[in-house]
């Protein structure tokens, strides 16, 4: 096992994020996906500062819908050092200027100068989201809805058998990401695992997830015992199809190559009410 998760509680510590973290947790989620993301740079190549900034703005009310859950985690670098004197009088500052598209992606990442180093963004199934709030976001991502469409169409459960119909029975997961500088951790797979236990104690039945990257599928999908990890739906990027009005087909994922997947892990061999 890598040194540095047997030796986490000194290095990290995992914790509920709160509304304090929220612009810090919309700015990983946004720098990851646009930048390092096996999909979304590969799909949209081209003005990713420009995409990142206007994606970040987007994103307020999906982030906050999580973290005003209660339910989503984040890991702190315990050992932390600040990169500017003025960061350390508030314990961590997102310096963005979101008027500057001529910003690198490393000096974006210089910018953030704060100790939430990975997230697990997830809210009460219950909690539906606002899809009115979301189209801003799905604008600046046009694909994103095409994905969740596509896993939708894929999935072949009766919703009575797995939808929530009271608070506390199934977690939504969205948003897994590291920063870069603490990548190739395991950190993620930390945090997977610690949300999975906590949800289950909670007393809730399953987590859903939707995953674009072949790591993530690889945690979710195989899952610590007791614990049971089920592909509901998936797709390949490279032969993902769509064919317009007229017949015509097209690969809108292309030259991405990564699996996209619908998990569903069932908790409840590991709750102590069942």
């Amino acid at each position: 096992m890598n040194s540095l998760l047997v030796n986490y509680q000194n290095t990290y510590e995992i914790r509920v994020l709160g509304s304090e973290h929220e612009e810090w947790a919309r700015a990983i989620c946004i720098h990851t996906n646009i930048f390092h993301s096996p999909l979304w740079p590969v799909v949209y190549p081209e003005n990713k500062t420009q995409r990142a900034y206007r994606t970040f703005r987007a994103a307020h009310y999906l982030i906050k819908h999580q973290i005003d859950s209660g339910k989503s985690l984040g890991i702190f670098d315990r050992e932390y050092q600040y990169k500017r004197p003025e960061s350390a009088l508030t314990g961590g500052k997102l310096y963005w200027n979101l008027d500057d598209e001529s910003a690198t992606e490393s000096e974006l990442a210089e910018q953030m100068d704060f100790p939430l180093v990975s997230i697990a963004m997830a809210y009460d199934g219950i909690d539906e989201l606002d899809l009115a709030q979301i189209k801003p976001l799905v604008a600046k991502l046009p694909l994103f809805g095409t994905i969740y469409n596509a896993l939708e169409e894929r999935d072949q459960r009766d919703p009575a058998s797995w939808k929530p119909t009271a608070r506390g029975k199934v977690l939504m997961r969205n948003a897994t990401n590291t920063v870069q500088s603490h990548s190739g951790r395991g950190l993620m797979r930390l945090l997977a695992e610690d949300m999975m236990r906590r949800a289950a104690a909670e007393g809730f039945l399953g987590i859903q997830i939707e995953t674009v990257s072949e790591a993530v599928q690889k945690v979710w999908s195989n899952p610590p015992a007791p614990f049971k990890g089920t592909i509901i739906g998936q797709f390949h990027t490279t032969t993902f199809e769509e064919k317009d009005k007229s017949g015509v087909v097209s690969y809108p994922l292309r030259p991405a190559n990564v699996d996209i997947s619908k998990i569903f892990v069932d908790l409840r061999a590991g709750n102590s009410t069942n």
